[in-house]
């Protein structure tokens, strides 16, 4: 993989990251916030936001964002890979067929999608920073980390899943080969792109890398 591709890889293992927003109350200063996201099959994020919340107020006044996502199981904070991407929010209309992915993610996110007042917002990403680690400091060619056939491949997801989810013993070999989880409980496959698939187990998320064949 080149530097584009390990750092979209690194945004879809994880679900939250730092938002950073441009204060509308205070005069353009940084304003940061813990906030869930989803990485789309084109390699946009999408964030589920209260209109009250002040970085929903922040991005209605100027959509300039950053978000910043690390390996959230390494300990060693300094020398683990990290991304901070660069990007435009924009009110997504449809909520209900943005919703319909995103809580296969987030099942806990329910009652908040159900609110009047939380909506979905995708950030388009401008650029991004990856360090992969000591002496791998990149800005990432942005034509690199474009998925050409996203559209593509949103479309295959449905049928990805529904394979995957008649595989369940397969899914808990990978997911205890890849991360030492999943011997018991329930499973399933949430998510399917160019880059792996993703598989709930105990409400958490987990990548397996290189699963993108049903």
């Amino acid at each position: 993989m080149n530097n584009a591709q390990e750092a979209r890889a690194l945004l879809r293992a994880h679900r939250y990251g730092v938002l950073s927003t441009l204060s509308k109350k205070f005069d353009g200063f940084p304003f940061g916030s813990i906030t869930p996201y989803l990485v789309q099959h084109d390699g946009s994020l999408l964030i589920l936001i209260s209109t009250l919340a002040e970085h929903t107020k922040n991005i209605q006044a100027d959509g300039r964002v950053s978000l910043i996502c690390h390996n959230q199981r390494d300990p060693h904070i300094q020398a683990q890979g990290r991304v901070t991407l660069l990007g435009l929010a924009e009110l997504q209309a449809d909520k209900a067929q943005a919703g319909e992915r995103y809580l296969r993610f987030f099942p806990e996110a329910e009652q908040y999608f159900q609110m009047h007042d939380f909506q979905f917002y995708r950030i388009t990403p401008q650029a991004i920073r990856y360090i992969g680690g000591f002496g791998r400091i990149h800005w990432v060619q942005m034509a690199n980390y474009a998925v050409v056939d996203a559209a593509e491949q949103a479309a295959q997801e449905a049928a990805q899943l529904a394979a995957w989810n008649t595989r369940l013993s397969e899914l808990r070999a990978r997911l205890q080969q890849q991360h030492g989880v999943g011997a018991d409980g329930a499973v399933q496959a949430v998510g399917w792109d160019s880059d792996g698939l993703d598989v709930l187990w105990q409400r958490d998320v987990w990548r397996l890398a290189h699963s993108v064949g049903a």
